[in-house]
């Protein structure tokens, strides 16, 4: 079986190009800035990458689309905690990660982010794997905008498996979840890592069609809701929920982990944070209000294709 290195980067600063052109048409007026960055090779980690931010668009506040390509000679502590076979390894990681953080309370956030990894020691087979995944992070939901995500995920998993999307979207339930919340992140999508029991080339293929069906999934919502009009009391809820979004980027997040960890480029992995953010002591939503059944209905696990 040939591991293909150079075919997934290709493919990789590609999605990187395509994700901004189409983000950018959306907008109408913000562009994304590039910050090419390189790293000189020391024991932990070398490489380099294409970060690209807007800021201040007409749509989006705020949002990145980051290329990396790292290396290095041992895994960090995030990547060994599960997969001890990997200590004692040089490897090298390379993806596109992206954020978009929207003026408009009505549309929600959105992330997606695909990755390769592969773990090698002379004498020995490498260890190899693919990941990523697309969420939704909603402030004030719409059933149809949710079921339009789930079924976009589940057309480009089904070549793949009658399974595969019933299990990558249970993942990414459990995985965007904030247990000192007790409530998901969003209303979910897909999420897998560690594959490669599919062999390279089917591995490969589903991780294009991921990354290839992030805007398929995203840019119809953005158009349905960037015009509804909005109050000041809802921008201050998109804040507040925000904070959410920190928390789980910077206590459960297994991407940051493993960046700050390897002493990766800090500026890049925390391009995810948003712009403006706030937190409440003891917020308490109007009973029966929409802020009320933003976590009582939507942040909650479930199956929206069934509804």
């Amino acid at each position: 079986m040939v591991v293909d290195k150079e075919a997934v980067k290709k493919f990789l600063l590609s999605l990187q190009d395509e994700i901004c052109r189409q983000l950018e048409q959306a907008d109408g007026a913000g562009q994304f800035v590039e910050d090419a960055w390189t790293r000189e090779q020391d024991h932990r980690l070398g490489g380099g990458g294409r970060s690209r931010v807007m800021k201040s668009g007409a749509v989006f506040e705020q949002g990145g689309v980051n290329f990396s390509h790292v290396t290095g000679g041992e895994m960090p502590a995030s990547a060994t905690a599960h997969r001890p076979e990997l200590a004692g390894r040089k490897f090298e990681a390379m993806g596109v990660s992206l954020v978009m953080h929207p003026h408009n309370p009505f549309v929600p956030t959105s992330h997606a982010n695909v990755r390769f990894f592969i773990a090698e020691k002379e004498g020995e087979a490498p260890i190899w794997w693919f990941g990523g995944g697309f969420d939704l992070t909603p402030f004030y939901p719409f059933d149809d905008d949710c079921t339009h995500w789930h079924q976009t995920a589940k057309s480009l998993c089904d070549p793949f498996g009658d399974k595969v999307y019933a299990d990558h979207k249970r993942w990414c339930d459990e995985y965007f979840y904030l247990p000192h919340r007790e409530e998901t992140r969003g209303v979910g999508g897909l999420f897998f890592d560690d594959l490669n029991q599919w062999g390279f080339d089917k591995s490969f293929a589903y991780m294009q069609a991921v990354g290839n069906g992030y805007c398929q999934a995203y840019l119809p919502i953005v158009e349905r809701r960037k015009s509804v009009p909005y109050s000041e009391q809802q921008r201050e809820f998109q804040l507040y929920r925000r904070g959410r979004y920190v928390e789980f980027n910077l206590v459960y997040d297994r991407g940051t982990l493993f960046g700050l960890q390897s002493g990766g480029r800090t500026e890049s992995i925390l391009m995810s944070m948003p712009p403006l953010a706030r937190w409440e002591y003891a917020y308490q939503p109007q009973p029966g209000s929409a802020e009320e059944r933003l976590t009582t209905q939507y942040l909650k696990a479930q199956e929206w294709l069934a509804q």
